[in-house]
């Protein structure tokens, strides 16, 4: 007997097999996102770790001085401290002019800032100077405003003093350049990562990130921007 049914697949079989595959990209693409969320916090916190060593670095060769005023601290720590220019650009930025092609150019834009608000100027002061390390944030990644993530950074490091994270008061969520950040960067934009006095990093929640202030949750809070 001959058979006469065609081999292709029906609109039935077809249908079945799209909404197959329509349910695995929904069940999976959500957490490939978020793997790859966790990777780029990962190489965030790490560039955030080799800046803290290099840092640390720097100031044992200059009588625990964070930085001097003559240059950036970028220029200072590069190349003598850290190999890599592309450490001082996180993974979670956004690239905006000036960039250069090659990433690891010292042409190239940053994605970190120091905490050297006009309150502040631990730039040029010795480490001695911050009376509590382990609360008072030193490096943090500078955001521009907006919804998005994007960081500005700036060339022409030679010239200039270095990239300002925060300042103080009605300035406290300022990166300079870039206008105000108005959230984190990871878990929908409510934590991230921060480099503090003592060296050593963390991720926090935005929330804590910006406070400046004591209160009962979070009594170091006046600590935590201001030496």
């Amino acid at each position: 007997m001959t058979n006469n049914r065609s081999p292709a697949f029906t609109l039935i079989e077809m249908s079945v097999v799209i909404a197959i595959i329509a349910i695995l990209a929904a069940i999976l693409i959500p957490s490939l996102n978020s793997a790859l969320e966790r990777a780029k916090a990962t190489k965030d916190m790490s560039n955030l770790r080799q800046i803290g060593i290099a840092t640390q670095l720097y100031m044992n060769d200059n009588n625990g001085i964070v930085f001097s005023t003559t240059g950036s601290w970028m220029s200072q720590l590069h190349p003598k401290y850290l190999s890599r220019w592309s450490i001082f650009r996180s993974p979670f930025d956004k690239p905006v002019a000036p960039r250069t092609t090659w990433e690891d150019d010292t042409n190239s834009a940053v994605s970190y800032g120091i905490n050297n608000g006009p309150a502040n100027n631990v730039v040029g002061a010795s480490a001695d100077k911050i009376s509590k390390p382990s609360v008072f944030i030193l490096f943090a990644p500078a955001q521009a405003s907006g919804a998005a993530v994007t960081f500005q950074g700036t060339a022409g490091f030679a010239t200039l003093p270095g990239v300002t994270v925060l300042g103080i008061g009605s300035n406290m969520a300022t990166s300079s350049p870039g206008g105000n950040a108005t959230r984190g960067t990871q878990n929908s934009r409510t934590k991230i990562n921060a480099l503090f006095a003592d060296l050593h990093s963390e991720t926090m929640s935005w929330a804590t990130f910006t406070n400046n202030a004591a209160t009962a949750n979070d009594p170091d809070g006046t600590f935590r921007w201001t030496p």
